[in-house]
């Protein structure tokens, strides 16, 4: 057997036979980051480098693709010299091909292991049979409302790789920021995909979100109600004041424009929903004036429900 396209993984990773999976991913990790084409641009021979790199540790991660890879090196070994052929794959009665070459006995065994690695290994091995496949890498991130409010800067962990994300002011839930570069690494051939970051926003107590509007109930007394009120209230902007008209009613919509969050140029509105709010106990005074207002009140609110319920 040839042993022209032969690779020895452990050498190109410089660990020895018996590494332990930790040590493999360890020397990969030191490597990548050496040999990162982003460190070396326009870099051929690093290029190549990291492609091998990525191979190796394709094969050397797997425990099924490692235990075959070894036994094609022993065979390998024994046969480079001219010595017996008479070796034979474990829990397998097919025996290696004397003419069989390193190339073919790769791509044999990661199209049987892995459809993946098959289709990594075609981009490995022929440019013109290169398969395209998404290298892009996904992440969830859950902010809280005034992270969303004010932009804040996260630091995310992604392919054992530390990444500062600014995300900027206003954004809403279901936007996505795309880092350049950060996805995921294509083994063999050095490329790398984006990271796209899908934001959520938490739920706050408070403020509800409808894109950049800001909504809330507000709890309101039955006289600011009635005779309205000039009420100091907390917005996402900080405290203001709200007028309440009178005459208002319970499920009243009040805006307050421009106090909502804002992206870019755009600003959302804020708006509350007056809730009626009854105090748990009414003390003596309260009662007092309620009976009053009850001896005076000329509105009947039952009249047209007694006109509608009898018809």
């Amino acid at each position: 057997m040839a042993s022209d396209g032969f690779k020895d993984y452990f050498k190109i990773l410089g660990i020895s036979r018996n590494a332990t999976d930790e040590e493999i991913k360890s020397a990969f990790r030191k490597l990548a980051r050496k040999f990162h084409p982003d460190l070396h641009p326009n870099d051929e021979k690093a290029e190549s480098e990291f492609k091998e790199i990525n191979e190796a540790y394709e094969i050397l991660s797997d425990k099924d693709k490692k235990k075959a890879y070894k036994q094609f090196l022993y065979y390998w070994l024994k046969n480079r010299d001219g010595k017996s052929r008479d070796f034979s794959r474990q829990n397998n009665d097919q025996r290696f091909n004397e003419n069989l070459n390193f190339d073919d006995f790769l791509s044999d065994m990661l199209a049987k292991f892995s459809d993946v690695g098959k289709e990594i290994y075609s981009n490995i091995s022929s440019d013109n049979n290169a398969q395209s496949f998404n290298l892009d890498a996904e992440f969830n991130l859950q902010i809280s409302f005034l992270e969303a409010l004010n932009g804040t800067k996260k630091n995310l962990l992604v392919n054992d790789e530390r990444i500062e994300v600014k995300i900027p002011k206003g954004i809403v839930t279901g936007s996505k920021i795309r880092v350049k570069n950060k996805g995921n690494i294509q083994s063999g051939k050095g490329k790398r995909g984006d990271l796209l970051i899908e934001v959520s926003i938490n739920s706050h107590p408070i403020w509800k979100l409808k894109g950049l509007d800001v909504y809330a109930d507000l709890p309101i007394s039955l006289d600011e109600l009635a005779l309205g009120a000039n009420i100091s209230v907390a917005s996402p902007q900080g405290d203001t004041y709200l007028s309440i008209p009178s005459g208002s009613l319970p499920e009243q919509k009040i805006r307050l424009k421009g106090q909502g969050l804002h992206n870019l140029d755009t600003q959302g509105d804020l708006f509350f929903t007056l809730k009626l709010k009854f105090p748990e106990n009414w003390s003596d005074e309260e009662l007092k004036f309620l009976e009053k207002l009850r001896s005076v009140r000329i509105y009947k609110p039952r009249s047209s429900w007694f006109d509608q319920a009898r018809t």
